[in-house]
């Protein structure tokens, strides 16, 4: 991989090497684009197969984050961090505490956040040596928690905006929804489905999370090889990313693709050949946004929770832009989203250079 070409192409601003021999930390942060704000993104803990997937999966992550504030209207930029190792036997304290350290020497510019196998204690952690952290526990100063319940609400918003253009109701009482993964994202997403009275089938390489489903939400339960070939109306991804490629789209009964993983397309073509087969694709970061509103008000200094799930409720109409983008340039949604990111980006940058020109002529005794 050579990382630097990879950088230019993408228009990374900043990687960062972190290692802590004491407590075992090796970890890696990626900032994207600060244009519209500080790179806010969640830390993953994740047992990659070697240290280049860590790196990929971060960068990627990255990039999405800052598509995902900017569609949002968010004032954030895009970062993400990933911390290689098992979330379930390698996680101690002092790990979480150096990588705060790590953090704090940003200056702000990269803000961290929970994400999969970390937690609000995790943030705690954190947050005992940098302030640039959310997500961190309620009973905390300014906590305000576990941000998966307003994700969920999120996708579950952006689900019905979709529903809406391809079955002409938003509707989903009836509906067969096959939910792949059930973590806390997914687990309050099937909550507000199943309270509408869709149909779920569901699985994960967890049988507790799929007990659980089962249990209190009447799901069918299939092994997770099966869920791209199920009949349903709509698959819904909440794992990992790259889940939409050769193998599962022929597979695929859907009408509608939209879940809470992120970067669910491997490869934009992928996304061409939904777009071609008539499948509805809801991008992922378009609809799974609800958590970066939720963090982003404990920023604020307050913690209100009724104000995220208004702003949260805007996810409905960010999908119909989407799709009114896809319909008026004949693009497919995945582009029409990038379109919508890009735009307000490029805007706030010609913005920023302006004021940057007028600034220097000022100096220069050229304006007043």
């Amino acid at each position: 991989m050579k990382i630097f070409d990879y950088l230019e192409s993408h228009d990374y601003e900043q990687l960062v090497l972190c290692q802590d021999n004491e407590s075992g930390l090796k970890a890696i942060i990626a900032i994207h684009d600060t244009t519209l704000g500080p790179a806010l993104g969640g830390t993953r803990m994740w047992t990659y197969a070697n240290e280049e997937d860590a790196m990929m999966d971060v960068l990627r992550l990255s990039r999405g984050m800052t598509y995902k504030a900017s569609a949002a209207g968010l004032d954030l930029g895009g970062g993400k961090s990933v911390i290689i190792g098992n979330y379930k036997t390698d996680k101690n304290p002092e790990m979480f505490r150096a990588f705060g350290r790590y953090i704090d020497r940003l200056n702000g510019k990269y803000i961290a956040a929970e994400d999969v196998g970390t937690t609000e204690t995790d943030m705690d952690y954190i947050r005992e040596e940098t302030e640039h952290v959310t997500g961190i526990t309620v009973s905390s100063s300014r906590g305000s928690g576990n941000p998966s319940p307003s994700t969920g609400y999120g996708v579950y918003r952006g689900m019905k905006a979709a529903a809406l253009e391809r079955f002409g109701t938003d509707d989903l009482a009836g509906k067969t929804i096959a939910v792949q993964g059930l973590g806390n994202v997914a687990y309050h997403l099937s909550k507000y489905l199943h309270k509408e009275g869709a149909h779920l089938i569901v699985t994960d390489i967890d049988k507790e999370r799929v007990k659980r489903a089962v249990d209190e939400f009447n799901a069918k339960a299939v092994d997770p090889k099966d869920i791209y070939s199920v009949s349903c109306d709509i698959f819904s991804p909440n794992a990992l990313g790259a889940v939409i490629n050769d193998e599962s789209i022929p597979q695929l009964k859907a009408k509608v693709i939209a879940g809470g993983a992120n970067n669910q397309l491997q490869t934009e073509k992928h996304g061409d050949i939904l777009h071609e087969s008539g499948i509805l694709y809801a991008p992922d970061y378009i609809i799974n946004a609800g958590g970066l509103m939720h963090v982003i008000e404990e920023l604020h200094g307050k913690f209100d929770l009724n104000s995220v799930l208004d702003n949260v409720k805007t996810i409905y109409n960010n999908m119909q832009k989407v799709v009114e983008i896809s319909k008026r340039d004949h693009i497919p949604t995945y582009l029409a989203a990038d379109r919508m990111a890009e735009e307000r980006i490029l805007s706030v940058k010609e913005s920023k250079k302006a004021e940057d020109k007028l600034l220097i002529a000022q100096k220069n005794g050229i304006a007043k």
